[in-house]
């Protein structure tokens, strides 16, 4: 997957949010006649407030920005709905009606307006109060739903989170994770690299809280015990890369057996695919241009390969051989399977998939959106940040209020 690399300087304060008029359609199965029932908090918590139970928990879904429309995110819907998984979904009521029904667990909510392609996401978001990602984040702000998942564009999403979901306390700034699946029998798990494209640069610091950010998503969401952590460079020396990366190195080294990370060192642009470590960090506009080189690679290669087996027929019976060893080395590196990419660092948990993305990337997205909020993958993440002092500290003279909203 790929996901455009942004930068988003917003303040939260100076949002003022409006009511925007929304049209709610309800699709009722013919043998149910059950209907979605939310709750609606007045305000966002700093920090999720625990895992929900499976039936409690609700993901808001923006069908705005896809590349093949609203109608594909719908079907992903429709399958993560069979799955038992309770969506609103905010899009062009109009087209999705025209659709069979999604299901009882789907709640379409009109909101045709779309702001996932704006040169300028921060003023579209801000202007626009009746787009669907504004809605849908609103939505998880206000309780309504515990999760979100857009595949707009990157700064959209980014806006929006922070206008309307918050940034958590204490992080510096949201970062994008991706579960990189690593093929081969060696690897037991995917690679997390982050940041993917939340921000373009980021300092020594930034950096750091995103090691310790990576390490507790990979514990909470993969499950690996003390993930082994290494910073992107040039190099392995620890002299190696920008003043931010030594900086941060050195920081990392110092703190050794603080928290859950292992602390491998500097690991070169090879070894992302070598299992050298659990979790990658780096900015977003070096790990958005990683990502999309590994897209690329491997596309080529299946390509290469397609074609060269289709060159002959000796090469067309070896490809009928070979078809269904290739087709699960296919599927095992499909970025649909992970779902997208998780945007770390906001009070709710919020999926952001690739826009290229079929019905079955989005199912895959809104079901790791639910088993996450289910799961508290905020919570874990944020309490780890606590204990290894991860956390931005407040300044001694601001009010702790005040920062709730930073």
């Amino acid at each position: 997957m790929s996901v455009r690399a942004v930068t988003a300087h917003v303040d939260p304060t100076e949002y003022a949010r409006r009511a925007a008029p929304t049209r709610v359609v309800r699709w009722w199965h013919p043998r149910r006649t059950a209907t979605i029932t939310t709750t609606i908090a007045t305000e966002s918590p700093a920090v999720s407030g625990g895992s929900a139970r499976a039936g409690d928990t609700i993901v808001a879904v923006d069908a705005n920005g896809a590349d093949m429309g609203a109608a594909e995110v719908a079907e992903g819907v429709r399958i993560a709905s069979r799955q038992g998984v309770r969506v609103l979904l905010f899009g062009p009521a109009e087209e999705i009606k025209a659709l069979p029904p999604l299901g009882s667990c789907v709640e379409v909510i009109d909101a045709p307006v779309s702001v996932a392609k704006s040169a300028d996401p921060v003023r579209a978001v801000r202007s626009t109060p009746e787009a669907s990602i504004v809605q849908a984040s609103r939505a998880v702000a206000e309780g309504r739903a515990q999760a979100l998942v857009c595949a707009g564009g990157t700064g959209a999403v980014l806006a929006a989170g922070l206008f309307n979901i918050k940034r958590a306390r204490g992080i510096y700034r949201p970062a994008l994770a991706l579960a990189i699946p690593i093929p081969g029998p060696t690897h037991a798990r995917p690679v997390t690299l982050l940041d993917v494209g939340a921000s373009v640069q980021a300092r020594s610091e930034h950096l750091v809280q995103f090691a310790f950010m990576g390490a507790a998503f990979a514990k909470a969401v993969l499950g690996v015990e003390r993930p082994r952590v290494g910073l992107l460079s040039n190099g392995e020396e620890p002299e190696r890369g920008s003043e931010a990366v030594v900086q941060a190195g050195a920081e990392l080294e110092a703190r050794l057996g603080e928290g859950d990370l292992r602390w491998v060192g500097n690991i070169e642009g090879r070894d992302i695919v070598r299992g050298v470590a659990d979790v990658i960090v780096t900015d977003g506009f070096t790990g958005n241009i990683a990502l999309k080189l590994m897209e690329g690679v491997s596309q080529t290669m299946l390509g290469a390969i397609r074609d060269t087996a289709g060159s002959s027929l000796r090469g067309k019976l070896g490809g009928m051989l070979l078809r269904p060893s290739l087709r699960g080395f296919r599927d095992e590196i499909d970025p649909e399977g992970q779902g997208g990419a998780y945007l770390l660092g906001l009070r709710r948990l919020a999926v952001v998939p690739h826009g290229r993305f079929g019905r079955r990337g989005f199912a895959q997205a809104i079901v790791r959106a639910q088993r996450g909020a289910r799961e508290d993958v905020v919570g874990a993440t944020h309490a780890a940040l606590e204990d290894a002092g991860a956390l931005r500290r407040a300044p001694m003279s601001a009010d702790p209020a005040s920062l709730a909203g930073e």
